[in-house]
């Protein structure tokens, strides 16, 4: 089959909390999104929500939603792109954000290449770039590391590296935290930096409660907001 009859995959953006998706995503997202037959979630149950929410084209039970999260074998993911081969359009959803962002999407999008298939970004909310460009810290150099350790042992090791990779490279570091464990991660933060070091908190970003706050670690303690429960991202900066 040529490479021209093959559909496209279109990498739709997904709000980061309870907000309405017309206020974070730009209409021509909102419409492509709304046309699609064929959708593959990390949450088959949270896209469909997405779906009712954003008024789709056709029925909302005529949607095909496959799931492909953390637990998809990769020996599964070339079934995902079978339509896709025949001619038709998908389009990957995350939870929150941008998929294949911090997302287990990116398999799917690699393969895509690997086949020939049109992969298409549309604009949309992304916590990582929203809470660099509000952190005040250096947006020219930067590393995401996902989600650190959760052995208090090892979480404190890894962020001291953080900040020796910051200081050495004159880089921000950025990473997020499964939201129930944020308080302690910031916590933990506070006792491991030096006093010097930049600590920015972006907390529900595009929510109504959105929170950012850059300080230096000394400062911290007296006005550490109260994070749990609330998607939040962490950037550190050594100078």
């Amino acid at each position: 089959m040529s490479s021209d009859r093959r559909g496209s995959l279109y990498l739709l953006p997904n709000t980061l909390g309870d907000v309405p998706p017309e206020a974070v995503i730009p209409t021509a997202a909102l419409d492509r999104a709304r046309s699609l037959d064929y959708i593959i979630a990390e949450d088959p149950k949270a896209a469909r929500a997405f779906l009712k929410r954003i008024a789709p084209t056709r029925p909302l039970q005529s949607i095909r939603v496959e799931r492909l999260d953390h637990n998809t074998k990769g020996s599964d993911i070339p079934a995902f792109l079978e339509p896709l081969l025949a001619g038709s359009d998908a389009g990957l959803l995350s939870e929150a954000g941008l998929p294949a962002v911090a997302d287990p999407g990116a398999s799917l999008v690699r393969l895509a290449h690997e086949k020939g298939v049109r992969v298409v970004p549309l604009s949309g909310p992304s916590s990582i770039l929203l809470a660099l460009s509000a952190s005040g810290l250096d947006g020219q150099r930067f590393a995401f590391h996902g989600y650190l350790p959760i052995a208090e042992t090892e979480l404190v090791s890894t962020l001291k590296e953080c900040e020796r990779q910051s200081r050495r490279l004159k880089q921000t570091q950025i990473f997020i935290e499964t939201p129930y464990r944020n308080d302690r991660t910031l916590a933990t933060m506070l006792r491991a930096l030096a006093p010097a070091t930049l600590v920015c908190v972006a907390a529900d970003l595009t929510l109504k409660t959105e929170a950012v706050k850059t300080r230096p670690v000394a400062a911290w303690p007296k006005e550490a907001p109260q994070l749990q429960g609330r998607p939040t991202v962490f950037l550190l900066l050594a100078e």
